[in-house]
């Protein structure tokens, strides 16, 4: 019994230590093209895959399915965007079905496994650029990051604002 509990134990640590994407997807990624390649000549990527991540920007329904728009960061050694202002630009993500939108909203993390299909020109403020635009095989949505305080906050469980010692 205590052999299957430790197992078990084992298992289910091992499991919050895995990567965003499984490795059958990951195993046929490109990993030899940087991101600021594909941004610049997205045509020579065309039907390869690659795994992306960073901020969701906005996010829109299509007859297509589901658009994304990302603002990409660098990815963490767990596959997970990490928070920096540098980013390499931005990409359009294609879920083929319906993606709740509340859901996918601006400011939460993404990564994406997806397959390169060609360009996209978007008017972002007054200028017209050309977001590469990848189909998505495999995604994970992180769930958002509680907002820690900027300085500690120490609470003494005994103090009572309201009691006989408090002047106003």
């Amino acid at each position: 019994m205590k052999t299957i509990i430790v197992l078990f134990g084992t298992l289910m640590f091992l499991q919050g230590c895995t990567y965003a994407i499984s490795p059958a997807v990951r195993d046929h990624a490109d990993k030899t093209i940087p991101f600021e390649k594909l941004l610049a000549d997205p045509e020579s990527c065309t039907g390869k895959l690659f795994i992306l991540g960073g901020t969701i920007a906005q996010t829109s329904t299509t007859q297509q399915g589901t658009l994304i728009e990302v603002v990409q960061k660098r990815l963490d050694y767990w596959g997970k965007p990490e928070h920096s202002q540098r980013t390499g630009g931005r990409f359009l993500a294609l879920h083929p079905g319906h993606l709740n939108p509340m859901a996918y909203a601006p400011g939460r993390d993404i990564t994406i496994a997806g397959e390169v299909q060609g360009t996209s020109s978007r008017l972002l403020g007054d200028n017209h650029y050309d977001y590469p635009v990848l189909l998505l095989k495999e995604h994970k949505l992180w769930e958002r990051e509680r907002p820690s305080w900027d300085r500690p906050q120490w609470i003494d469980p005994l103090y009572d604002p309201d009691g006989p010692g408090r002047r106003n």
